[in-house]
């Protein structure tokens, strides 16, 4: 069964427009894992407008399934997870000013360059999983950076669902497909949502995790956390 993976930023978020820790982001992670998620995701940016670097070693501590920690690899961030190591690091190419991730590494460009920060993550026991999107060619030089797994940029498939469901899940079943065969895990996350989740997952069904933030929190408000991480766990089980 897919694992899922529940991306915090947009509670530390809320917790960052007052002075004080309301919501309790500590707690909630802990209560999300309660819940049934199997892992917390956060993604710290250079201004830390929602998770915070000073949050990601008590959440460290707290966190009793899964720690995953997103982010560009920087002198900050690699000297903070290799210090604190994480369950995973999931190394994104944003620039520093990007609102949020919207596309993946070129890995062939970039190859030298990834391998020697995979390496020193793997060397430290952190699993490494690097943000891609769902070119064949791109898959198979991530295989030759080391990584252990990729994460496929979602994005284009959910603004696409809507108008061609077929089309727009066509690419990320090739890519995921080279991915499998050639022995990398696969993770996927950006705008999978209530309704184009458990399309994605029966397509690719060999899915290691999904990450997801913004449309759980925004369905939570509706349904409440707990209903939403249900609901969520229930689209992920591709037997029903």
């Amino acid at each position: 069964m897919t694992k899922l993976s529940v991306n915090i930023n947009k509670i530390a978020l809320i917790r960052n427009a007052r002075e004080g820790n309301l919501p309790d982001i500590f707690k909630i992670a802990q209560d999300i894992e309660h819940f049934g998620a199997d892992g917390i995701t956060v993604h710290p940016r250079p201004d830390e407008r929602h998770i915070r670097f000073s949050d990601l070693p008590i959440l460290k501590d707290q966190v009793k399934t899964e720690f995953n920690i997103e982010g560009y690899p920087g002198e900050r961030y690699l000297e903070t997870v290799l210090r604190i190591k994480p369950h995973q690091c999931t190394l994104v190419p944003d620039p520093p000013d990007a609102l949020t991730s919207n596309n993946g590494w070129d890995t062939i460009k970039h190859r030298k360059y990834l391998s020697d920060i995979i390496s020193k993550l793997k060397d430290a026991g952190i699993r490494v999983s690097i943000f891609l999107n769902p070119d064949i060619d791109m898959v198979y030089a991530a295989k030759e950076t080391g990584t252990d797994r990729i994460e496929l940029y979602t994005g284009p498939f959910a603004w696409n669902y809507s108008k061609n469901r077929e089309d727009a899940i066509s690419k990320y079943i090739s890519a995921a497909k080279i991915a499998h065969e050639i022995g990398m895990g696969i993770n996927a996350g950006h705008d999978l949502n209530l309704d184009n989740l458990k399309f994605f997952i029966t397509n690719i069904p060999y899915t290691d995790e999904v990450s997801i933030g913004h449309a759980l929190v925004s369905d939570a408000l509706y349904f409440g956390l707990h209903n939403t991480i249900q609901m969520y766990k229930t689209l992920l089980r591709i037997d029903n």
